[in-house]
This record gives C-alpha cells, sequence and structure tokens, in this order.
C-alpha cells in the first residue's frame, strides 16, 4: 500500500488504499498549497506547507511551471490562471452557479450588499457564485473560495439540513474553535445553533467569522426536501447599528435572501 501524504494544507490528503497515487496526491497538494494568504512563495514555503522534501517539491512545482500552471522567477513560484481549467468542468456542469448569478444580481443591486451562493464540500462551504458590492473582509472572496462551514451562515444553514449520520461524520472530521471572540467554540454549542436554524430556516451571524462582518443565509433546494446550496447576503456591522432601526432593516434582508433563495429553488426544481 502506498504511503499517503500527510500535509498542513487545508482540506488534507486522504487515507490510501490500492487505488491511491501518491504523485497525483503530492502535485494536488502543492496547488492547494497556494492560497489567498499564500499567493506567491519559495520552494521552501511550498515544502513546509506540504510537508514535501525540498527536492520533492521542486519536481513537482518544475512540473507545474511546465504545465503552464505555475509561473516562477526562479525564486519565487505562484499559480497561473490555468488553474481555473482544473475546476471549470465541474462548474460547467453545475446548473446552480448559472441560474443563481442573475437572482444575485437583482439582490445586490436592492440592497446594495454582497451576495453569494456557496456548497458544502468536506468540512468547508465553497462559493459557486458571488456578486461583490464592496469589499468587507480582509479575504477577497471570489468563486472557489473556502471558509470552514461552522464558522459562516450558509454553513450553518448547509450543516443543518444533513441527515444526521453525516452531521456525525462532519463533527468528527472538523476543528471546531472559536474564529473570533463572538464566535461559537464547541461541538454542542454549534449543535444547539444549528437546532434554531433547522426550525427557523436561516441563519444570522454576527462577526463570528470575522469581526465586523455580518451575514444572513437561506437554504437553496433543488426538491421539496433537499437542500444543495446556501443564499447569504454580508453586511457590515458598523453599517447596520447606524441605520434608524437596525432590527427591522436585518428583518428586511433576511426576508430579502428568503425570497430569492426560494426563486432559485423554484427554478432547479422546475429543470429536474
Amino acid at each position: 500500500m502506498t504511503e499517503a501524504v500527510q500535509g498542513t494544507v487545508p482540506g488534507g490528503v486522504p487515507a490510501a488504499s490500492d487505488q491511491y497515487v501518491q504523485s497525483l496526491a503530492r502535485g494536488l497538494a502543492v496547488i492547494r498549497s497556494f492560497d489567498a494568504e499564500h499567493p506567491r512563495m519559495t520552494l521552501t514555503e511550498v515544502a513546509a506547507r506540504t510537508d514535501l522534501t525540498r527536492a520533492t517539491a521542486r519536481r513537482f512545482l518544475h512540473t507545474l511551471v511546465e504545465l503552464g500552471y505555475v509561473r516562477t522567477d526562479g525564486k519565487v513560484f505562484a499559480l497561473t490562471a490555468k488553474v481555473l481549467q482544473l475546476g471549470y468542468a465541474y462548474l460547467s456542469g453545475l446548473s446552480l452557479p448559472q441560474i443563481a448569478q442573475p437572482y444575485l444580481e437583482e439582490l445586490s443591486l436592492k440592497l446594495g450588499e454582497s451576495t453569494s451562493a456557496a456548497v458544502l464540500e468536506g468540512t468547508d462551504i465553497a462559493y459557486i457564485a458571488r456578486v461583490a458590492a464592496r469589499r468587507i473582509m480582509t479575504v477577497g472572496i471570489t468563486v472557489g473560495t473556502r471558509f470552514p462551514a461552522y464558522a459562516t451562515s450558509m454553513g450553518r444553514v448547509l450543516l443543518a439540513a444533513l441527515p444526521p449520520a453525516e452531521l456525525q461524520a462532519y463533527l468528527a472530521a472538523a476543528e471546531i474553535k472559536p474564529l473570533t471572540p463572538r464566535a461559537i467554540g464547541s461541538r454542542d454549542k454549534l449543535l444547539a445553533e444549528l437546532d434554531t436554524v433547522r426550525a427557523q430556516g436561516w441563519c444570522m451571524l454576527d462577526q463570528e467569522l470575522e469581526l465586523g462582518l455580518m451575514s444572513v443565509a437561506a437554504p437553496i433546494y433543488d426538491g421539496p426536501n433537499n437542500v444543495v446550496a446556501a443564499l447569504n447576503v454580508s453586511l457590515q456591522a458598523q453599517a447596520v447599528a447606524a441605520q434608524p432601526d437596525p432590527s427591522a432593516y436585518l428583518e428586511s434582508v433576511r426576508e430579502a435572501a428568503i425570497s430569492t433563495a426560494r426563486l432559485i429553488s423554484a427554478d432547479l426544481a422546475a429543470g429536474r
């Protein structure tokens, strides 16, 4: 059996099996080592983030350079736009992003806020559609951006919709820790919050992913009971507090998000 690669790359590498191709896993680990906080890295930094030796990391990096997925000036490496092709086949096969995008644009125009749609992938959410009215986070969000599911409003909507066995598997795999002083930091508190989200059918997050950021999320269905994605509206906490009636404003945002999610759901169900 081939030895699995164990590293620090978010998402990790699955346990090896007799069908496991270690070189492919290592190459993908090198690609995933680049992110918003590490867009450009030296050979030493890539090796450290993937738990590969410098010699092994060098071979994979230069292979990716020759294939056009990575560029280098001889010292520093960075991904090229060609890596987007790796996810294009998956995204282009989905009807959801194409259906959701015009609704997100309309909702963003109506509220003057950023809107997004995401799906659950492992222990993270992955953005599949996005309309940015303004940048309100320290990390830019684009299609493909990932965040820990438990720490996001869309993630909690998606987790609340999981069957019990799948939710338990998620809890066993995820590391639950508070990302801000206002955040949930234990499994018990998360489960209690998911019960609330499940009962009310939406989620409002107040500065748990990042201080100053609020969000409201609602589920997107492709049938009567099957949640396939979530929609959210991102808000600046300071701007919400400056509203004449913050509670009424949040209520209007919540209603708009739920209404838009229902429209997307109806289109998805009609296309099945």
